[in-house]
């Protein structure tokens, strides 16, 4: 009380000065332990690529809303640099830029970081640039996102580096080189964001289909040093290595590459990452059994890297259906339980809710319109209703899998989805989760693999050709009741979407298309709201945050996908988007 009198009674300008130093020490507060975990009670803030460590990408800014959203302007860009010695279809950069308290953080393809102050209503102003260096002859530019800690901002590189950044200076602090080459010469490679928990930051090989196998690193945040790494494919003799049944020693590239971010639970010290398919990728013969951990999701112990439990999509598969997409954290309430989630939309085609203290399936759905390499799920296991651990290679529906031998068979969804990579939403407070990806189906023959030699290693000249073609291919954006396991609303695109959902309170999904569009739904039925084309692609999700009472909406650009090139001249720009009501 006596604190209270004393501030009341001193001169209007200290009151303002200690205003203006109020603010500033909230600036300075470090994004530590505490702030991550309670990201979700930040709106103004966005600390996180997927929002917040349940990775569910809402946001409680409600300013901007369904009466209003059509009142959206853009209110100043900024050009980026990252897609230089690239080419038309060069880049891959599905990344969306992180806000601390006015202060935006972001990267390109190349690993260059930016500090932009984003405070001025008008325009966004760069602090500085962290250029690392990165060699462009032999590598392609690709990221996902970066992460901050303390003072920290992080990222890895095309290079197989991971730095630190000071985010105060531009300052590189630590500088670690983590991925590598295997002995055939396989390049591992970053393309999943970092994410920070517990003083660590956690990464991910993603170059499972470059014939490497997929891991997890921790490393320290303060000096980059490794502390722990989780193969997903393991070597004979670990659990998991008996369901590599050849004789070729394929788990040496044996792929489930990880390539999007993963999620954390603070209240178990789990890290939750989906990981992709096995290697090679079409021929399931050239690697009998169920080939774990691959098309799985993972909890590892953030202390140890220990597998704490897992579970298995698609047991041997032969169709690309890796499982790399986001698994969103939340409770809720299914068949009269009130239970702890991990969602999850398959790339499969199925919407899966999981026990997130143990794995155990709970229940799923298809949410893709068409679906048929399989009957369905079983409803006590989750396994495909064909599925025979008696089998080394399992046949599911025979029409839609080619085996060696085999003439071209269709199958759905196609290879690139439903939704794979894109980062998806769940809205707490109307239990709907929303995914934006592609529906259609492909057509493929059976083609034997070659392996080098029993010592492993895949033999490309050897190997048959495989031809493919895709029909149905269209872009969707699905929402998902997730209490009652249904679909209550599908909006589709005439183009694929790459990028990824943002739902709000104020009722309003938004989502980017390659062909330029930021687009905004009422988050209920799916009925478009608005629309503004920026005239080039885009790959990044959007986010949404404020400076004092207003809220800003952000798009950051940086290329396109090759599937499909159906806009040609479009052309191909690195820039920031941001927008406003009027």
């Amino acid at each position: 009380m006596r604190r209270i009198v004393a501030v009341a009674m001193l001169p209007a300008v200290l009151i303002v000065a200690l205003g203006a130093a109020t603010l500033a020490a909230q600036y300075t507060m470090t994004v530590n332990k505490d702030r991550l975990i309670n990201a979700p009670s930040e709106p103004q803030n966005w600390l996180m690529m997927n929002g917040d460590y349940a990775s569910t990408r809402y946001s409680k800014l409600s300013q901007i809303n369904r009466d209003n959203v059509k009142s959206l302007r853009m209110v100043w860009a900024l050009a980026l640099g990252g897609l230089q010695d690239v080419g038309q279809n060069g880049p891959e950069n599905e990344v969306n830029p992180l806000i601390d308290n006015g202060r935006m953080y972001t990267t390109d393809g190349w690993g260059t970081l930016y500090k932009i102050d984003v405070r001025d209503p008008n325009r966004g102003q760069i602090v500085w640039v962290a250029d690392p260096g990165v060699k462009h002859a032999g590598n392609i530019p690709r990221t996902r996102g970066i992460a901050l800690w303390e003072d920290l901002v992080i990222a890895n590189l095309p290079d197989g580096r991971v730095i630190a950044v000071n985010r105060d200076t531009g300052e590189i602090v630590w500088d670690q080189k983590v991925a590598t080459a295997n002995e055939f010469g396989s390049r591992e490679k970053f393309f999943a964001a970092p994410i920070t928990a517990e003083g660590k930051v956690i990464v991910a090989n993603g170059a499972g289909d470059g014939k490497t196998r997929g891991w997890i690193a921790a490393l320290d945040a303060r000096t980059g040093k490794e502390l722990w790494r989780w193969y997903a494919v393991p070597k004979p003799g670990e659990p998991g290595s008996e369901t590599w049944k050849d004789t070729n020693n394929a788990w040496k590239t044996g792929g489930g590459g990880l390539w999007q971010t993963g999620s954390y639970d603070p209240a178990t010290r789990l890290t939750l990452w989906g990981t992709g398919n096995p290697i090679p990728q079409y021929d399931p013969q050239a690697r009998p059994g169920d080939n774990l951990y691959t098309n799985s999701v993972v909890a590892l112990n953030v202390d140890t890297g220990k597998l704490a439990w897992y579970f298995q999509y698609t047991p041997n598969d032969s169709w690309d259906y890796d499982e790399v997409g986001v698994h969103m954290l939340y409770d809720t309430t299914i068949d009269g339980q009130t239970r702890k989630v991990v969602g999850h939309f398959g790339r499969n085609g199925f919407y899966y809710s999981l026990d997130r203290t143990t794995g155990k399936f709970i229940k799923g759905a298809q949410y893709v319109n068409d679906l048929n390499w399989t009957k369905g799920l079983n409803p006590k296991t989750g396994m495909p209703l064909e599925y025979d651990p008696k089998l080394d290679v399992q046949i599911y529906n025979p029409a839609a899998r080619a085996l060696r031998g085999d003439g071209t068979k269709r199958t759905c969804p196609t290879w690139h989805g439903g939704i794979a990579h894109q980062p998806t939403a769940y809205n707490p407070i109307k239990n709907i989760a929303y995914g934006v990806g592609i529906e259609g189906c492909f057509s493929t023959n059976g083609a034997a693999v070659a392996f080098l030699s029993p010592q492993g290693g895949i033999d490309e000249k050897k190997s048959e050709k495989r031809t493919f073609s895709s029909d149905l291919y269209y872009g969707s954006v699905t929402a998902f009741d997730t209490i009652k396991h249904r679909v209550i609303a599908k909006a589709v695109t005439d183009i694929e979407i790459r990028s990824g959902a943002t739902d709000t309170a104020g009722g309003v999904l938004f989502t980017a298309l390659q062909d330029g569009w930021i687009v905004a739904y009422n988050d209920e039925t799916l009925e478009e709201l608005w629309r503004f084309n920026v005239g080039t692609a885009l790959k990044g999700a959007p986010v949404t945050y404020a400076i004092g009472p207003k809220q800003y909406l952000a798009v950051q650009a940086g290329g396109r996908h090759l599937h499909p090139v159906n806009f040609d001249k479009l052309q191909d720009a690195s820039y920031l988007f941001v927008f406003a009501l009027n």
